[in-house]
């Protein structure tokens, strides 16, 4: 046919992958830091969330109680949008020694153990 181009093989079967996003909510990439070891945040002691972390009137973690703790790993894990959020209320070596107990979205979870295999490892010891 006049016009008409002609590819000069075969017709690729599948489109190539693009890398996989996961969602922390729907329309909410997850957000993973580039190395646990820059994860400083507290392990202890009383923590004040910003509002924009954790919209509830009363916004003050105590780190010592190991369910606050928890939860307010969980909270930012789902909810950071920048590095330094992750930075300034995350502690790597806290974070994964509580990895297994922590309730997350499956797209948190996978993002985190795909960047950080370490996770992964122990949650299946």
């Amino acid at each position: 046919m006049p016009g008409s181009a002609v590819y000069p093989g075969p017709m690729p079967t599948t489109a190539p992958k693009a890398p996989a996003v996961h969602l922390a909510r729907p329309h909410r990439p997850v957000l993973v830091a580039g190395t646990l070891g820059e994860l400083t945040g507290p392990a202890q002691g009383l923590v004040e969330l910003p509002l924009r972390l954790w919209w509830n009137p009363v916004r003050t973690f105590d780190l010592d109680q190991p369910t606050m703790l928890l939860w307010m790993y969980e909270n930012v894990l789902r909810e950071a949008v920048r590095v330094d959020e992750l930075r300034s209320y995350l502690h790597g070596p806290t974070l994964v020694r509580i990895w297994p107990e922590l309730n997350l979205p499956r797209g948190v979870r996978a993002a985190w153990e795909a960047r950080h295999p370490v996770l992964r490892r122990v949650t299946t010891a």
